[in-house]
């Protein structure tokens, strides 16, 4: 009996190994034709099925037993991208047979996902997590709010309880790459929800990156070089975000990764030459001769772009006159070149605001500006120039009037006042909401510096 048991034992061992094989196979191997890996894919699987059901007949008798069969055989089948009703049969048979497989409650979750049925997969996520703490379970759940947030009316509500689900794991495993990675995702995609304005996201979904990027096992993973260079881009790394994007087509050119690279150093071209040609311009001198008048009505010291520091610069004020909007393929930021007093030209990029908001010719105050010098080379060109980044539309004046009021004008001559009003005052409480103070996770035993900046 006791060789029996050990046969069995050894049997199910090895058809849990071609399984997980299986499902390495989906999550590494990025060919140039997708074709290649459903075919690859589809040979593993029939092999793995024909493992599987070469178990003996008496191995499949107890409703444990079976339970496992049906787990691992409706596992096989979900391989693939596409929703298959014999995975769901056989995993919904596995969680009858044994409510406490969580595992087969969560490939049933990922199984009814697939179909679109968001609140049926997220309610075998949470009886899965009834099991007890689970790293998988949690990430599956995190991503499973981004996608239910898509049709939410209170879409940020869902992106924080994916960004908490995430924290929660990685808490879990704080070494565990795939966690990191799912983190990331969740604060990228808050930065986007809120409006594209807080930058502390950005700043978090890159932690998140750069410690996922410590597990080797995530090195395979084009998503998260894609990513990453996609927070890096958005935070203007624009070298190491074109290092990303390159490393992300190496490990899946059907990414279209190098499309995004393009559109870096297709802008990075057209401020490079706008600066040349405004540096050449003669009447630079009489264009920026008002800008001494300009008074502040803040506390805020006036200053020139030379004299700012590289990073956060609190208590100053930058005017400078707009000479340029710079039109390029992504939505956000918007890019003006901009030149002050002292006739210094740098570029100005702004989140979360309409592109007629600020015009050619207009005189803009920048409040607290972000200030940094891109100056890197990249296949053969070089590319140097100042600037400035401001996170809030508070800190930005259009000709002596903050930039709410300018809004609400283009808004309410588009006849849309009522829509424009409503936005004001979820703004005006957004900015009220912004002094409510954060605290930090009590790390205990997990004391790391990776999670200094993890906030719940």
């Amino acid at each position: 009996m006791s060789g029996s048991g050990s046969d069995e034992t050894e049997a199910i061992a090895r058809a849990s190994a071609a399984a997980e094989e299986l499902y390495r196979l989906r999550d590494t191997y990025f060919p140039r034709d997708p074709e290649e890996k459903t075919s690859r894919l589809r040979t593993l699987a029939d092999a793995a099925l024909a493992l599987l059901d070469s178990l003996p007949l008496e191995q499949r008798k107890s409703p444990l037993q079976r339970a496992n069969y049906e787990y691992l055989r409706g596992k096989m089948l979900d391989v693939f991208p596409d929703y298959i009703k014999e995975a769901e049969d056989h995993l919904s048979k596995a969680v009858k047979l044994n409510p406490s497989l969580a595992d087969a409650w969560l490939c049933l979750g990922n199984c009814i996902w697939k179909k679109g049925d968001l609140p049926s997969a997220k309610n075998c996520f949470s009886l899965a997590l009834s099991k007890g703490p689970n790293k998988k379970i949690l990430c599956q759940l995190s991503m499973l709010e981004r996608s239910l947030a898509q049709g939410a009316e209170n879409k940020a509500a869902s992106i924080e309880e994916s960004i908490k689900h995430a924290r929660e794991a990685v808490l879990l495993d704080i070494k565990d790459g795939n966690s990191w990675y799912n983190l990331g995702n969740a604060c990228l995609t808050s930065f986007f929800v809120t409006g594209a304005w807080d930058h502390a996201k950005l700043q978090q979904s890159l932690k998140a990156y750069q410690n996922a990027e410590k597990d080797e096992l995530m090195h395979s993973n084009p998503d998260l070089y894609f990513n990453c260079a996609s927070a890096n881009k958005y935070l203007e790394n624009y070298e190491r975000a074109l290092h990303g994007f390159e490393a992300a087509t190496l490990k899946d050119p059907g990414l279209n990764a190098d499309d995004e690279a393009q559109k870096i150093t297709s802008l990075l071209d057209k401020i490079e030459s706008s600066l040349k040609g405004l540096s050449r311009s003669k009447r630079l001198a009489s264009l920026v001769s008002t800008l001494g008048e300009v008074i502040l009505k803040s506390s805020h010291g006036k200053a020139t772009v030379n004299v700012l520091k590289e990073g956060l610069n609190k208590a100053v004020a930058i005017i400078g006159k707009v000479f340029l909007f710079i039109k390029h393929e992504n939505i956000a930021p918007l890019y003006y070149l901009i030149c002050d007093s002292d006739q210094t030209c740098f570029v100005l990029s702004v989140y979360g605001l309409h592109s007629d908001a600020i015009k050619e010719g207009d005189r803009v105050i920048l409040m607290e500006p972000h200030y940094q010098v891109i100056d890197f080379s990249w296949k053969g060109k070089h590319y140097h120039f100042q600037s400035i980044r401001v996170d809030f539309v508070e800190q930005i004046l259009v000709n002596e009037k903050y930039v709410f009021a300018v809004v609400l004008e283009i808004l309410s001559k588009l006849g849309a006042y009522e829509w424009s009003s409503a936005w004001f005052h979820r703004e005006r409480e957004r900015e009220r909401n912004n002094g409510i103070g954060k605290r930090r996770v009590k790390l205990s035993a997990c004391q790391s510096p990776e999670f200094e900046w993890l906030t719940v």
